[in-house]
């Protein structure tokens, strides 16, 4: 008996699909993921099909698959508009008569266990990408996979910054669930000189080493001022067609 193809397991997983309510919208992104890359199409839906056997008590462990299909839930009241404060995490009554340097030491140490990433910045840093955030809201970047690179979108809100892989942007722009979500906590950005900040990511989606990979291009676009870089972000906001996603793999590649 002949052992079936990746390509033939891709296209029996898709006939499966069509019974997902969303498919008739999606089909089209379905099918280009199908066609270039049957591989990373095929280990999704096997890993949704194996998540479908355990206990649904884990709302992360339905993000496979169903990303490309499901928008995230839409926000529904102010408050959860509002940045979340830093007091949710650390009592800050605790750390306010320290140094700029023992804060943070403490905020990484807090999270050296915890599946987050997590770093402390100068105030001028943050400003920095503040200022550029207003100018160059959206942008890409490229993470490294096994067979080249996913492109990931990202978007700032307030002090806030979302992660989502290229695919489910296209397909659900601003509703699109985030793989990343880092967020800025500025409760000590005038009094100690710095701002805390926290990255909170999907493991269905992405590890930590490429959600710090995505923190660390972050830094070099939007608090540095390097021309190639300055160069790339105008192109993507100003000049789309001009932009080309090379330019951007030839700069993580040059890190590397």
């Amino acid at each position: 008996m002949t052992t079936p193809s990746v390509r033939e397991k891709a296209e029996s997983a898709a006939e499966e699909l069509k019974n997902n309510p969303y498919y008739e919208k999606y089909s089209h992104k379905i099918a280009t993921l199908q066609q270039t890359s049957p591989e990373e199409f095929l280990s999704r839906v096997e890993a949704r099909q194996n998540e479908k056997s355990k206990p649904k008590f884990d709302a992360a462990a339905n993000r496979q698959y169903t990303s490309l299909l499901e928008p995230k839930k839409q926000l529904t009241s102010s408050a959860e508009l509002q940045d979340e404060p830093l007091s949710k995490i650390m009592k800050i009554e605790l750390v306010q008569d320290k140094e700029a340097s023992e804060i943070s030491k403490i905020w990484n140490d807090y999270h050296l266990q915890k599946d987050v990433i997590a770093a402390t910045m100068p105030t001028n840093s943050f400003e920095e990408i503040t200022a550029k955030a207003q100018k160059y809201p959206t942008f890409l970047f490229p993470i490294p996979r096994t067979q080249g690179y996913e492109f990931i979108v990202c978007q700032f809100y307030r002090n806030t910054v979302h992660f989502t892989p290229l695919l489910n942007y296209q397909v659900h722009k601003e509703n699109a669930p985030e793989c990343l979500t880092i967020t800025h906590y500025t409760e000590f950005k005038d009094s100690k000189g710095i701002v805390l900040m926290r990255g909170e990511f999907d493991k269905n989606v992405i590890n930590a080493q490429e959600a710090q990979c995505l923190a660390n291009q972050l830094q070099l676009y939007y608090s540095q001022n390097n021309p190639e870089k300055l160069r790339l972000l105008e192109l993507f906001t100003k000049k789309p067609d001009e932009f080309k996603h090379m330019d951007l793999i030839k700069q993580i590649e040059t890190l590397s």
